[in-house]
């Protein structure tokens, strides 16, 4: 089977690129297609996609469009319709705000051909969506410039031809994967499409770490809709030590208002990361309306509560009262409140631990390519 990989663009690493990666196991000949690859912002995470046969579209000597991508994201329909995909068997595309789902328009194309008695077969396109793109149904995103009229109305005009190209896009998407409930129910509402649910791949270690858990955690990108500040005006007002994994674009504000128990811990490798996870009394999650929420089932993956947001995919992977407790409003004084209530609580390891096998990597790679086996032999 001839497949193709596609990614909307390797910036940063978060759990959009480690499914990726987990693609890439299972089909490692299969080449990637991707807007552009900026190794620089990868930083010691660029390595992981050494030796890939990694296809760029012409953004990737576009130093200009590269930098503002957000704000350029209305060349999205020519940056995907610039790839022709029809020498493929199935696409399988790890699609989210940017929309690289658009890919199987070219095969418009190929269908206006075909009317004039060409046989051109056409590639089985697979969508996995991690969600629609935020920006253009009223999600937060990562920053918070809405706030400003200007960023508004150009807001209003580019969004209004985006969710259009988005629905035709999402029309010409042969079969769409959710990686949550959540998803599952914004691709009915925005698509009007169903979905087959497959939850995304959690490395769960083989031992757990017994280590003294000696503080709370926070690990995301450090961008406005994760709500990072939450747990650093929280941790700041109850005098808790909290370490902050992560980069983004919010890092100099949130480290304005961190006081004298909060550290910035960067960029970590995976190696560090573990133990950061297993020395943790409980994770702080705070990110709107998260569509899956990787981070959190990672932290139970190593025996780690977590204090969650009840928004979006979380309420699907924290079993509250059993593996954390979740917290019903985005704001400082009911965070609070959780931890409070996680603090007078005994969360059991090993239920954290059983939770996160729920959402296994192995788990993911048998189901995924079980689903791509079915529908190519169908």
């Amino acid at each position: 089977m001839n497949i193709a990989l596609v990614h909307d663009y390797l910036r940063e690493y978060g759990g959009a690129e480690r499914v990726v990666e987990v693609l890439h196991e299972i089909w490692p000949e299969a080449p990637l297609y991707t807007a552009f690859i900026d190794r620089t912002s990868l930083g010691e995470h660029a390595s992981r996609f050494d030796g890939w046969d990694i296809r760029t579209s012409w953004v990737q000597k576009n130093i200009f469009v590269k930098k503002y991508i957000s704000p350029l994201r209305f060349l999205a329909p020519k940056i995907w319709s610039s790839f022709d995909l029809s020498q493929y068997d199935v696409v399988l595309s790890s699609s989210g705000w940017f929309m690289c789902r658009g890919v199987a328009l070219n095969r418009e194309k190929e269908k206006v051909l075909s009317t004039k008695y060409l046989n051109l077969s056409t590639p089985l396109h697979i969508s996995y969506i991690h969600h629609p793109p935020r920006n253009l149904y009223g999600y937060a995103t990562g920053s918070d410039l809405q706030k400003y009229a200007l960023v508004r109305a150009y807001a209003t005009v580019v969004n209004f031809f985006l969710r259009q190209y988005d629905f035709r896009a999402a029309q010409a998407v042969d079969l769409f994967i959710a990686n949550s409930k959540e998803t599952a129910r914004r691709v009915e509402k925005f698509y009007r499409r169903d979905s087959t649910l497959i939850y995304p791949p959690i490395d769960i270690p083989p031992t757990t770490d017994h280590r003294p858990r000696t503080y709370f955690l926070s690990v995301g990108r450090l961008t406005w809709s994760k709500r990072i500040d939450l747990a650093i005006q929280a941790c700041n007002d109850l005098n808790l030590p909290l370490k902050i994994v992560g980069v983004g674009k919010e890092d100099k504000f949130l480290r304005s208002i961190a006081g004298p128990t909060i550290e910035f811990a960067g960029g970590v490798s995976d190696e560090k990361l573990a133990e950061l996870y297993a020395g943790a009394k409980a994770l702080i999650f705070s990110a709107l309306n998260e569509d899956f929420g990787m981070v959190p089932v990672e932290a139970m993956a190593h025996g780690t509560p977590v204090i969650g947001l009840a928004q979006g995919g979380v309420k699907e992977t924290i079993v509250d009262g059993k593996t954390g407790f979740l917290f019903d409003s985005p704001d400082v004084e009911s965070l609070k409140i959780a931890i409070h209530t996680f603090q007078k609580s005994k969360i059991s390891a090993k239920n954290c631990i059983a939770q996160a096998k729920e959402f296994s990597k192995e788990r993911f790679k048998r189901v995924i390519q079980e689903f791509v086996d079915k529908k190519t032999h169908h």
